[in-house]
Formats: C-alpha cells, sequence, structure tokens
C-alpha cells in the first residue's frame, strides 16, 4: 500500500491553490522578473517550474522545499548524495523506472522510499501497489536528480561490460554482424546507451594495439570509460557498418555513414559513424545528435543582455551579412539556429543550405549538400536567391566562391546568416580577405560578427568560493585576492567538477568607424581596438566575467584560450 493520503486529495488542492510562483512572488521570495523568466523558459522547454528557478538560481532548494510540500502533499527529497540501494531499485524493471521517472531508493522499518518527478500521477502510484508488495512511501524529487540517481542505481555501461564477457575469445566477424541477438550487437548498444545515458556527445573506438580504448566526449572532454580486447574490434567494426550500410569488405580506406538508435524512453538519436584506418585496425568515432532535442535558447547560450540586445538587433536587420566564428566544436551552430527560431515567422521565407543537417526545423526550408552530385554551398545558394528568399542560413563559408556568392545575397537584399573558422570576431575580416574578397565588398555587405568558444560551467552543487594566491594569480592571471570558484566534485556531476557548457561570446556590430578602418586595410588589432572602444566585450572579458560570477573555473578559461 502506499504510505500517504491519497494523492488524488492533494491533486484537488492543488488545483484549488495560487500557482506556486505567484504564491512565492506574494511572499517577496522571489522576484516578479524571475519568475516571468522561468515562466518563458517553461514554455519553451516544459519542466516544473520548481525545478526551473532552482537550476537558474533564483531560489534556494531550502526555501522552495516547504512551497513544494505544502503543494503537493509529498516529502521532499535530494537525491544527490544520497546512496541509492541497487537492489532496492531493481523492485522496478529499469524500463519502468526510465520511462516514468520513478526510483525504489531505500528500505526502512518495513517500508520501500521511492522517488518520483510527478507523484500526483495515478496511475503511476496505482502500478507501483501492484509491482511492490511492501509499504511504499513517496518522495517528490527532482527530474535532473532523479536521471542522476537512476544513472547510478542502473548502469547503463554495465550493459557493455556484461555483453563483452559472453563474447568469444575469437568471435567470427560475420556471424557477429548478422547475428541481432550475440553478444557483439549487445555490446556495441551497450556503448551507445551509456554515452547517451552520461550526456555524451562523441564516442571514440581506438585501436592501440593489444587493446581497444573506449572514449566519451562529455561537455567537450574526453574520458576514458572502458577497454575492450583488441580481437574484438573487427566484429564491432563490422557491426557499426552494417547499421550504417556501409562496406563491411573495406577496410583500407575511410568511411563516413550515419544510423539511427533510441535511448530506453525511446527518444531517436542520429549517430553520424567515420571510420579510418590506422596502424592497429580501424577506429571509429560516433557523433550523437538528438532528433526530438529542443533547440537550445538564445537567451541560454552564453550572450550577456546588451550583447543579446545586440545580436538580436543584427539578425533582425532586413538585408547584410551575419558571420559567427571560432573553432570546431564551438557551438557556432548551435548559436544559428537558436537565431533562426528567434525570427522563425509565417511571414518570413526563411532557407538553409547545411552540411550536415543536425536539427529539422519546422517551418524552414532546408537543404543538405552532398557534394558527390554536384550540391554545393555555392551551388545551392545560388538556387536559393531564386526562391524568393527572406533570410538564407549557409553551414559554412569554405571558399571564395561561397563567400562571393554569400555576399552578393547579402548586397541584394536577403539576410545571410553563416559561419567561419577565425580566433576572434575582428579576424573575420582578415578572413574573408585571405580569400580573395574586395574589401569594398566586405564593408558594403558584413553588418555583424560573433565569435565564441565554449566552457564547461562549474557543477553548481559542489563549487566552492576561495581567495585566489599569489600561485593562482601567476597561474591564471587573475589578481590575487580575487574571490572565484571552484569544484572538487560530487556524485552529481559523476566527479568531474563541471555540468554542461557555456559560451563565453564575443558580438561585434559593424559600425560607420570599424568600416572606414576596414576600407583602409587595418590590421585585426586595429579594428580589435576599435570595436573595444566602441563598446564590444572579448570574449576572454566574457569569460572572466563568468568566473566571478561563480560559471566557470578560472583554470577552465585558461585551457579554452591558452593563454
Amino acid at each position: 500500500m502506499i504510505e500517504t493520503n491519497h494523492p488524488s486529495e492533494f491533486r484537488n488542492k492543488v488545483r484549488s491553490s495560487r500557482r506556486l510562483g505567484d504564491q512565492l512572488v506574494a511572499d517577496d521570495v522571489l522576484e516578479p522578473e524571475a519568475l516571468q523568466k522561468a515562466l518563458a523558459y517553461q514554455a519553451q522547454h516544459g519542466g516544473l517550474i520548481g525545478e526551473i528557478l532552482v537550476n537558474q538560481g533564483d531560489i534556494g532548494i531550502g526555501v522552495l522545499r516547504d512551497y513544494l510540500e505544502e503543494a503537493t502533499g509529498f516529502p521532499f527529497i535530494e537525491l544527490t548524495d544520497l546512496e541509492i540501494d541497487s537492489d532496492v531499485a531493481k523492485l522496478l524493471p529499469e524500463s519502468f523506472v526510465v520511462t516514468h521517472r520513478v526510483l525504489p531508493f531505500r528500505s526502512l522499518n518495513g517500508q520501500v522510499h521511492v522517488a518520483m518527478a510527478d507523484p500526483l500521477n495515478l496511475t503511476v502510484s496505482d502500478e507501483l501497489k501492484d509491482r511492490i508488495d511492501r509499504r511504499v512511501v513517496i518522495y517528490l524529487a527532482f527530474s535532473k536528480d532523479l536521471d542522476a540517481a537512476i544513472l547510478r542505481a542502473f548502469d547503463v555501461r554495465q550493459r557493455a561490460r556484461t555483453a563483452l564477457s559472453e563474447i568469444n575469445p575469437t568471435p567470427e566477424v560475420e556471424t557477429a554482424a548478422a547475428n541481432d541477438d550475440g553478444p557483439i550487437v549487445r555490446l556495441v548498444n551497450g556503448l551507445l546507451s551509456g554515452a547517451i545515458a552520461n550526456r555524451a556527445s562523441d564516442v571514440h573506438l581506438e585501436p592501440q594495439g593489444s587493446f581497444v580504448r573506449v572514449r566519451y566526449r562529455i561537455d567537450g572532454m574526453l574520458y576514458e570509460q572502458m577497454t575492450i580486447p583488441s580481437n574484438h574490434l573487427a566484429a564491432c567494426v563490422s557491426r557499426l557498418k552494417v547499421m550504417a550500410d556501409l562496406d563491411i569488405s573495406e577496410r583500407r580506406r575511410s568511411q563516413d555513414g550515419r544510423f539511427s538508435t533510441r535511448d530506453d524512453v525511446g527518444n531517436e538519436f542520429d549517430v553520424r559513424l567515420s571510420l579510418v584506418p590506422t596502424v592497429y585496425g580501424e577506429k571509429a568515432c560516433m557523433r550523437l545528435l538528438e532528433k526530438t532535442n529542443r533547440l537550445a535558447s538564445l537567451d541560454a547560450l552564453g550572450f550577456f543582455p546588451d550583447q543579446l540586445k545586440t545580436f538580436e538587433r543584427l539578425i533582425r536587420r532586413p538585408y547584410g551579412l551575419v558571420l559567427v566564428t571560432g573553432p570546431t566544436g564551438a557551438g557556432k551552430s548551435t548559436t544559428l539556429y537558436g537565431a533562426l527560431e528567434r525570427i522563425n515567422d509565417p511571414g518570413v521565407n526563411i532557407n538553409t543550405v547545411e552540411d550536415p543537417v543536425e536539427y529539422r526545423l519546422p517551418g524552414i526550408n532546408q537543404i543538405q549538400v552532398n557534394p558527390k552530385i554536384g550540391v554545393t554551398f555555392a551551388s545551392e545558394l545560388r538556387s536559393l536567391v531564386r526562391q524568393d528568399p527572406d533570410v538564407i542560413l549557409v553551414g559554412e563559408i569554405r571558399d571564395r566562391e561561397t563567400a562571393e556568392v554569400a555576399i552578393q545575397a547579402a548586397l541584394t537584399g536577403h539576410l545571410v546568416l553563416s559561419t567561419l573558422h577565425t580566433n576572434d570576431a575582428p579576424s573575420s575580416v582578415a578572413r574573408l580577405q585571405n580569400m580573395g574578397i574586395e574589401p569594398f565588398l566586405i564593408t558594403s555587405s558584413l553588418i555583424g560578427v560573433v565569435a565564441q568558444r565554449l566552457m564547461r560551467t562549474l557543477c553548481p552543487h559542489c563549487r566552492e568560493a576561495f581567495v585566489v594566491d599569489e600561485e593562482e594569480a601567476r597561474l591564471t592571471g587573475v589578481p590575487a585576492g580575487s574571490r572565484l570558484y571552484r569544484s572538487a566534485g560530487c556524485r552529481r556531476c559523476q566527479e568531474r567538477g563541471t555540468q554542461g557548457r557555456l559560451g563565453a561570446m564575443e558580438v561585434m556590430p559593424v559600425g560607420d568607424g570599424l568600416r572606414s578602418l576596414m576600407l583602409d586595410g587595418a590590421p585585426s588589432p586595429d579594428l580589435r581596438a576599435k570595436a573595444r572602444a566602441e563598446g564590444m566585450m572579448t570574449m576572454r572579458e566574457s569569460a572572466l566575467q563568468r568566473a566571478f560570477e561563480g560559471g566557470v573555473s578560472a583554470k577552465e578559461i585558461v585551457r579554452v584560450f591558452a593563454e
């Protein structure tokens, strides 16, 4: 039986009571602006308003706890540092736990304590009674806490290790590739499941001679997960080739393909597979993209308020060229997708040329580049100009031909958004000139540049403040005596000390002053000095501000900017 009052009583109570956010504002616990920001985020991304407010740092769990318990009638529990009894957790099937975010976490005095993200769900509560033949005490927990706790209780990487132990020491490649129920299949699926559960963006299978190293890229950094005997590599790679519809017999040349997979909840992921031959065998790299993943809002990418206002003014201009620059993996495409989502409207004809198309955007016409059949950035850009466009996104300006067509489109009344590989915003001018673009064409078309880097953010649950000493000041360049933050690592961040990433942004609108310098052929340092004089915050200044706010560590800034 469920050890609590009947949930329907609390459901009625919630319906008749004031909304949680309004109650917090009425009690002067929360600023109205913070509530509006949280509601806007909720409307776009979903989730519970209380959890959103905590994640945004607008209110502490200690203050919110009483309001949550009063609103729902269930005790609230933080699972972050709680030891999860894996035997108790397995009283429910893993699929049920993951799907409904329901986790039995301990047994006490003959009762099973269960954490739920939605304890007012009568259907799930009733099923608990059928599945657990003991008294059940239900607690309210935040979704993120539950996901992390479920990951601890059901280590999905163990599936790969279990499958590995079942493999014959000398597996047959063809059999492993064809047998949909074989241990090789379960091994590959386990590696993918582990990557998804750990929010990894990439999976690497790297032959090292006597073994194969498996690494996940999480928040931009690679972490070793396990090793596989080298004699299983060929079977694993063959399985991946079958999934991506590649040539199994070809092992001497690089191959690229893609396939789809699903997590335990049913979310579909697009996997881009790259295979290259090395001296020890074929190396596999898989990039994971969630097809149903909601795009990050521009508000959450790392722009400071003034920077965001400037960028929004640029993307709402009727014509001109806007560039987003940075190295590979800096989040340039995410920024451009966020820009398109912000300006997407039934009255605006938006078209893109991409390689690859990473996210499907409703209401936007997207074209996939395919050089093998002559579908290039430049060729499709020329075609799009005849499609009555208002906005054109070019995935990347890689050569002079693409740059010329993009600039001509910007000069003839279209807003063109694209990316470029440069170290900062002012350097984009020199990059275009190196491609052979005349300065007068650049100054006539370019209206703004955004440069960015991604930094790992400190885990908010284990970060701590400290005062910079002389040694730390020498290493980081931050003045001694400054107050900064660092994280030691906890269960919620899996002992890494970081959780998620945030952009260090640099927004450079091109006004008359910069145009004059650009026409005169001024070098990048002069353009940077002029932009700063006109109010531009550099990426490093943006990063340092985040460090003083407690978002990132000074050592992370040193790592990202190599200074």
